[in-house]
């Protein structure tokens, strides 16, 4: 399942610069990639892991940008020490804004009908 959504690379990008220890632990990435593909899954009660292949690309794109900020948010949390507590709290509240705008567009009937 692991990176079926987006790349590792996406993730640790929108974590930033300081993204510590977490970005180069690939067994922590994979665990979080896999807990991301779940979680949206089930958000969106669509199972786009699976079917990836018959989702449309443009849909393809919002996925891999909601994956990779939740997973993004992840690596934030895990490693608060590289940022500052207004850096991470901006960042984080970038990524939830935007990841929680992706769930409730996918959750649209009209999205639901892809595939």
């Amino acid at each position: 399942m692991s990176w079926t959504l987006c790349t590792s690379g996406a993730a640790i990008a929108k974590a930033g610069a300081n993204a510590g220890t977490a970005a180069s632990s690939a067994a922590l990435l994979q665990a979080w990639s896999d807990e991301a593909e779940g979680s949206i899954c089930m958000k969106i009660r669509k199972d786009v892991v699976t079917n990836y292949a018959g989702v449309p690309t443009l849909i393809q794109n919002c996925l891999a940008d909601l994956a990779s900020d939740l997973i993004a948010m992840k690596i934030i949390n895990y490693s608060l020490n590289s940022y500052t507590r207004a850096e991470a709290q901006t960042m984080l509240n970038v990524l939830k804004d935007n990841s929680d705008m992706i769930i409730k567009d996918l959750r649209e009937k009209q999205y639901q009908e892809f595939s």
